[in-house]
């Protein structure tokens, strides 16, 4: 038995002030509190240059593309790429829906984490023992289990509802709050004696720092992965959009209220560590310890040097968990919209999403390698889900004009992006970003990634079962493709109604 595919849902964003807000909150999420600051911790100031450039140059190209596609087909990602391409390009819809579906399975437990940080604040629990062993007691028992519990709980209570009361109306309270939240952290820290170190740290810009191609590269990957660019999120909600909301300006706020909230994230962090540590070098290598470690371990341990530390690390924790709750709620709107493609309606979605977000979600919440894994592969994932978006736009272009793909890219301009009065237009310049500079980029990505990983471990490739390695990723993207590819036909014919 075939499913009509539904068109228009009639669900629709009641303001532009909600779908700012949502995709505001979508696009800040845990990256912003605990990668961004680790990253600023190692190249300084300099780091700002490439990041932000990267914004405008990635991210938001990327954005408002795909709010154009979901505007102009009221389809999620796989209904999006059935009716704009055929049948032949449903895999390359569902590799996209799959790489972001499966970050929510685990995003679900970091959530949780949060959670659980914020519970053991309020009870004092992290003022007492070493903040280490503590991390380890709470991965190594079943914490992370009654945390991703609690954080699927939620989820259903609020996604149940349609989108004006569920995910519209906790927008704004989480995304003004969160705000707030890191605002006050940020004045905090900067009230510590010795924090102008780590101002100062985190402004200051070598020029000789940008001679380094690493920069460049983790600039690019933190803006590509920060803002949500490439994984289907902005495209699900250009679904929601309405006529009269303009894709451009839309995308150039969400992009820059993420990029602000990395800033004020930063200036509540850095500056805490660099007041709290003995000297510059034990700062830069709390820094470093990545993004649990930092996290859970270094933040939880010197906030205890201070008075009002329990305070601060209850606003800490409350703002991770805010930040990363708000993306986790994009990931499970993205599914449940395409679900709702196919005739299953919100409240039955929600059930089936969460339902999988416990079955698969519940590696991730008792083995962290298991975790880590995920994290690894489906992260790297998010390149290829970008680089097909930059595909699925030059085939566009081209059935616009087959024998300029720049004039097609001007009618696709016109046609899809250029078309609310009053909003930002797009001039000719994003026909060079998207045909030259786009490649380009998920070319230089590819091959760093790959370049480092496999001179730094050339065995990785055939490591298959490690938690990092590159054939790791290699194999589960393979696999995934593959049995994408071979049920590509089957999907389109009993979901599209295809002969």
């Amino acid at each position: 038995m075939s499913v009509e595919i539904k068109i228009n849902s009639g669900e629709r964003f009641t303001s532009r002030y909600a779908l700012l807000l949502a995709t505001i909150g979508m696009a800040i999420g845990a990256g912003n509190i605990w990668r961004f600051p680790r990253l600023i911790g190692e190249y300084g100031g300099s780091f700002l240059i490439p990041w932000l450039l990267f914004l405008f140059l990635w991210s938001i190209p990327l954005a408002i593309f795909e709010f154009s596609l979901g505007r102009k087909t009221r389809l999620g990602i796989i209904g999006s790429f059935h009716k704009l391409f055929g049948p032949r390009y449903v895999w390359m819809g569902g590799f996209i829906t799959f790489c972001t579906v499966a970050i929510m399975f685990y995003y679900s437990v970091v959530t949780g984490w949060a959670a659980i940080y914020t519970g053991k604040a309020i009870l004092g629990d992290l003022q007492l023992g070493d903040t280490r062993q503590i991390w380890s007691d709470f991965t190594n028992g079943f914490g992370p289990l009654y945390g991703m519990i609690i954080t699927i709980g939620l989820t259903f209570l609020i996604m149940r509802n349609k989108l004006s009361r569920g995910l519209e109306r906790i927008n704004r309270i989480l995304v003004p709050t969160l705000f707030i939240l890191l605002i006050g952290l940020a004045v905090l820290a900067l009230t510590l004696p010795g924090a102008g170190n780590g101002v100062r740290h985190l402004f200051n810009i070598d020029l000789d720092a940008l001679k380094n191609p690493a920069i460049w590269l983790e600039g690019l990957s933190q803006s590509a992965w920060s803002t949500g660019a490439g994984w289907g999120l902005f495209h699900t909600y250009g679904a929601y959009m309405n006529e009269k909301d303009g894709v451009v300006t839309n995308a150039l706020f969400a992009g820059l209220g993420n990029n602000f909230a990395s800033i004020v994230a930063a200036l509540a962090i850095v500056p805490t560590v660099f007041a709290l540590s003995v000297d510059q070098s034990q700062a830069l290598d709390l820094l470093h310890q990545g993004n649990q470690g930092l996290a859970f371990i270094a933040i939880p341990s010197l906030l205890r040097e201070i008075p009002g530390g329990g305070l601060i690390g209850l606003i800490f924790f409350l703002a991770l968990f805010f930040a990363a709750f708000s993306s986790l709620l994009s990931m499970v709107e993205l599914a449940i919209k395409n679900l709702k493609d196919i005739g299953i309606e919100r409240k039955r979605g929600i059930v089936v999403v969460t339902i999988s977000i416990f079955i698969f979600g519940f590696p991730s919440a008792i083995n962290i390698s298991f975790l880590d894994n995920q994290d690894w592969v489906w992260g790297l994932g998010l390149i290829i889900s970008g680089i097909f978006y930059v595909i699925s736009g030059l085939m566009l272009a081209r059935n616009y004009d087959r024998s300029n793909i720049f004039d097609g890219f001007d009618q696709l301009r016109k046609k899809m992006i250029n078309i609310v009065q009053g909003d930002l237009f797009v001039s000719r310049a994003f026909n060079f970003v998207w045909i030259i500079l786009l490649p380009f980029e998920f070319l230089a990505m590819m091959f760093w990634w790959l370049g480092q990983d496999v001179y730094a471990n050339p065995a990785g490739l055939l490591d298959i079962f490690s938690r990092f390695s590159t054939g790791t990723v290699i194999i589960q993207w393979i696999v995934v493709l593959i049995v994408l590819w071979i049920f590509n036909r089957k999907i389109a014919k009993h979901f599209f109604n295809e002969k």
